[in-house]
């Protein structure tokens, strides 16, 4: 794990937080020798629950009609 001065970090913070995302490498965020953070990847979940069949489907036609004619339905 890499080590990274506290205002070192803050210089080059958004440089930093490329390198962990891009090398899935943890830094460990020191004050005066002493760790005081450490910034990890996050991990990759996947497809989440909601959402995950966005741009795969196309709906054509009627959904919200009935699937047979009405001259089917009997009525009573």
């Amino acid at each position: 794990m890499k080590e990274i001065a506290a205002g070192k970090f803050k210089a080059q913070c958004l440089a930093i937080m490329d390198q962990v995302h891009e090398r899935g490498e943890s830094v460990l965020i020191t004050k005066h020798g002493k760790p005081v953070a450490k910034l990890v990847p996050v991990e990759n979940k996947g497809d989440d629950i909601f959402g995950y069949m966005a741009a795969k489907v196309k709906i054509v036609g009627d959904i919200v009609g009935p699937v047979t004619p009405l001259e089917d339905w009997e009525s009573k």
